[in-house]
């Protein structure tokens, strides 16, 4: 059974599942700076898409100068190819959406097709953040 779990940085236990997904998907595979993985958490809402009581999936979104940047989407690599990251989105950008800022985030070159699946469109060049390449998009439901 899927279930999303919405929670805060202060919740230690919840954080510590996904900060291990984001560990093994950022830092270990994507070979991610640690310090540029761990940032804003206490600014952020985050959320953990767990099957049962194994955590597979996470995100997370903050307010910014900009609007909702939505970030640090993470499904394990043995559970990807499965729809999971979209149940996790949807989620996400269902509880932004009523909040009447732009909705954007930082999609990594390779996941651009996924999040165009899912409503965002491309603006702007790529860049390169992390050392990583990305594209800014933004999501065609929200204002701004």
């Amino acid at each position: 059974m899927i279930e999303i779990k919405r929670f805060l940085s202060t919740d230690k236990e919840l954080a510590e599942k996904a900060f291990t997904i984001r560990r093994k998907v950022f830092v270990e595979e994507q070979k991610v700076d640690p310090d540029l993985e761990y940032d804003k958490e206490e600014e952020a809402h985050h959320y953990l898409l767990m099957i049962g009581e194994k955590a597979i999936a996470t995100a997370r979104w903050r307010e910014t100068d900009k609007g909702i940047k939505l970030e640090r989407f993470a499904v394990l690599p043995e559970f990807r190819t499965r729809g999971l990251g979209e149940i996790i989105l949807k989620e996400v950008v269902k509880d932004v959406s009523g909040l009447g800022k732009t909705v954007y985030l930082h999609s990594q070159a390779k996941a651009v097709h996924f999040y165009c699946r899912n409503g965002f469109v491309v603006k702007g060049e790529m860049f390169i953040e992390a050392g990583i390449e990305h594209y800014y998009m933004v999501w065609l439901g929200c204002r701004g």
